[in-house]
């Protein structure tokens, strides 16, 4: 068997049903065998080599399994190079197949076609885990290998490299099956800690974040129990219902944080609320994570489960005494607050609300880096894990419609809409030919201020109005999409838009929306938020 036909042996039998690919010549042997197995892996071919990337990482994000994309090396893998990092930053289990030059002419600079020195190298820096499949009998165990590493304890991307004279090699191979990862059960001397610190506690506050997107119905009980709200931010919407009593935004937990004398944090890096919002004595911290470098990265906790999230959270459950919610007066007046502070973000708000009536409940909202999208991490309502994604920490503008394309590919029965700006909208728009290519009816809806609206605000609030490289020369978006054969709308108003999406969704094939967009208010007071508690130092103090 060669080396390319193990490969594609070894991930139909791991599962994966698509590869996210854009060909090449230091590929073509196993695009070939790929084409002897097209009726068991489907490839879905980008315009460009980013595109393949994020639509493996929406893939992943939406579903919750591993996906791969293939690229060329060199130019290839840095085109794709954004969505490993971001696939980093999200947590994703992504698999990278990434071509090479011929074996023996890796890193001896003789400038062959697409050569980047130390390509291994470069993965290794974006990625959990990357190598050099070298000869046909390392591909299957090297490919299950990866995929292993991919999903075990917390889950990031993968990356193998194969030279383009060793894919066609022929050789004695076996295929190998999967590797199941054990998940990680916690320490119950520490999980016995953890419940009576939790016991006591009478402000006790969860934070989730993405680690816990597959332990919703413990934390849901946990949280239950404990009368404990539950803070989400962006990665994590969803876990907790939006609309359950317990469930909290980004600036309830602020507010609630000033006072909090127990947290649980649950697979998340708690960056801000340590590093900006504070920390002091009074505040007991539990952190409950499969990633034992995240866990004390910032504070030292006086508790530590290092465990994967619903084996931690159920012990916790089974461990805790019996004891009455705690009533939190302080919970609903945060609420209120807070519901007071949206009213005056128009007409984000109404955008968002009509959004959400237009979509069904088990729809999928891609939030790209925008105006609307910014406050959709605030208060856009989901009702269950993986229903709304968002890039995390990286922000990267243009992400979504790549990574609306492979959810909507890996969940086709799931409705799939980008809420995105016209700055970030261009950078992947010509993608609307690989939607209608392959029939992924993702509905686009395009918010278009003219700017790069972000970088324009901050421009005119905090530099004097000097704008530079901010205002945008735009197309006719609605004309530019039907010259695809994208059925378009306009739609101006949040009435109209509700219409639109309702009609654009109905059709079941590629849409788009058009909406003009205006100077709107600036969520940011909701999102950079100052210190709360403890001193500036205190958690550097608190470092081992």
């Amino acid at each position: 068997m060669t080396t390319a036909a193990a490969a594609v042996e070894t991930l139909i039998g791991h599962g994966i049903s698509a590869l996210y690919a854009l060909p090449g010549v230091h590929n073509d042997p196993f695009f070939d065998a790929l084409h002897a197995a097209s009726d068991r892996i489907r490839v879905i071919h980008t315009r460009h080599e980013q595109t393949a990337g994020y639509m493996a990482l929406g893939a992943a994000l939406v579903s919750g399994r591993p996906q791969a994309f293939s690229v060329v090396p060199g130019p290839g893998m840095l085109n794709a190079g954004a969505a490993l990092l971001n696939a980093y930053g999200l947590g994703a289990p992504v698999l990278a197949l990434v071509g090479q030059i011929p074996q023996a002419a890796i890193d001896r600079g003789y400038g062959h076609l697409h050569e980047l020195p130390d390509q291994l190298g470069l993965l290794r820096h974006l990625t959990k885990h990357a190598a050099r499949i070298t000869h046909p009998a390392a591909a299957s165990p090297l490919i299950a290998e990866a995929l292993a590493r991919a999903q075990a304890g917390r889950a990031r991307p993968v990356a193998l490299e194969c030279a383009i004279d060793v894919w066609g090699q022929e050789g004695p191979v076996e295929i190998m099956a999967p590797i199941a990862p054990a998940p990680l059960a916690p320490d119950l001397e520490a999980v016995a800690r953890a419940a009576m610190l939790l016991a006591r506690a009478e402000r006790p506050l969860i934070v989730a974040g993405g680690g816990a997107l597959d332990a919703a119905p413990m934390l849901r009980a946990l949280a239950e129990r404990l009368g404990a709200p539950v803070m989400t931010f962006r990665r994590a919407r969803g876990v907790l219902p939006t609309d359950h009593p317990l469930a909290i935004s980004w600036p309830v937990g602020h507010r609630l944080w000033a006072a909090a004398d127990v947290v649980l944090a649950v697979g998340t890096r708690l960056y801000s609320p340590l590093s900006v919002w504070g920390s002091d004595p009074a505040l007991k911290l539990i952190r409950l994570d499969a990633d034992a470098e995240e866990i004390e990265r910032f504070r030292r906790p006086d508790v530590t489960l290092l465990a994967d999230a619903a084996l931690g959270l159920a012990a916790l459950g089974e461990a805790l005494p019996s004891r009455p919610p705690t009533p939190r007066p302080d919970l609903a007046a945060a609420q209120a607050w807070f519901s007071s502070e949206l009213a005056r973000l128009e007409p984000q708000m109404s955008f968002i609300r009509a959004i959400r009536a237009a979509l069904p409940p088990e729809g999928v909202v891609v939030e790209d880096v925008t105006q609307i999208g910014f406050v959709g991490r605030l208060a856009f309502p989901v009702a269950a894990p993986r229903r709304y994604l968002s890039p995390g920490y990286q922000d990267n503008l243009g992400w979504g419609f790549g990574a609306a394309l492979g959810a909507k590919a890996a969940a086709p029965d799931r409705p799939v809409v980008l809420i995105t700006g016209d700055g970030g909208f261009l950078y992947q728009a010509s993608e609307l030919a690989t939607a209608m290519r392959h029939g992924i009816a993702v509905v686009v809806v395009v918010f278009d201020d003219s700017a790069f609206g972000n970088v324009r605000r901050i421009q005119a609030e905090h530099y004097g109005n000097r704008l530079i490289a901010s205002d945008l020369y735009n197309p006719d978006f609605v004309r530019f999409a039907e010259s695809f054969g994208v059925k378009a709308w306009r739609a101006d108003t949040p009435e109209t838009l509700e219409r639109a999406l309702a009609a654009a969704l109905a059709e079941g094939t590629p849409g788009l929306i058009h909406v003009r967009l205006g100077a709107v208010p600036s969520p940011w007071p909701l999102i950079l938020l100052p210190r709360v508690r403890g001193f500036e130092d205190d958690w550097r103090r608190s470092l081992p």
